[in-house]
């Protein structure tokens, strides 16, 4: 399982021109912005431990993390983040789970963020999505687990 998580002042996703998924700490606060991607070795074991990774990563103002700011996560799912582009120049998907796998999956990442307290908004996975934000710092971090 990978995410790609951003520290942002704010972010939304959009779907069919409807915002289904908003983060808006705040002045002088930030969120995160989780891109999640699921391959198809992954299990619910994975989906705990990156829920808890993105949880405590101490990314945040003064090295503090979304816990213990009780920081907002916008996470949206990303099956190109398990794309492969070493040959030629069209990426290639066969790394990424399909559908039935990944999403029970990302939907375990989220349930897990709310069980450790955290406040989850999402988009809608499977659908095209338009997603906005602004990454503070910048800071992007790439996590697998």
């Amino acid at each position: 399982m990978r995410a790609l998580v951003q520290r942002v002042t704010s972010a939304s996703v959009r779907v069919h021109e409807e915002v289904v998924g908003r983060i808006d700490p705040g002045p002088g606060k930030h969120g995160l912005l989780v891109l999640v991607g699921v391959t198809h070795t992954d299990t619910g074991q994975s989906a705990a431990l990156l829920a808890r990774k993105v949880w405590t990563m101490r990314i945040l103002e003064n090295e503090k993390s979304a816990a213990d700011l009780s920081a907002p996560i916008l996470l949206i799912s990303q099956f190109t983040l398990y794309g492969d582009t070493v040959k030629g120049r069209r990426p290639s998907w066969t790394a990424a789970a399909p559908r039935p796998v990944a999403e029970p999956l990302v939907q375990s990442v989220v349930d897990e963020l709310n069980e450790l307290g955290a406040t989850v908004a999402t988009g809608r996975f499977g659908e095209h999505m338009h997603v906005q934000s602004v990454n503070d710092g910048p800071i992007s971090l790439l996590v697998e687990v």
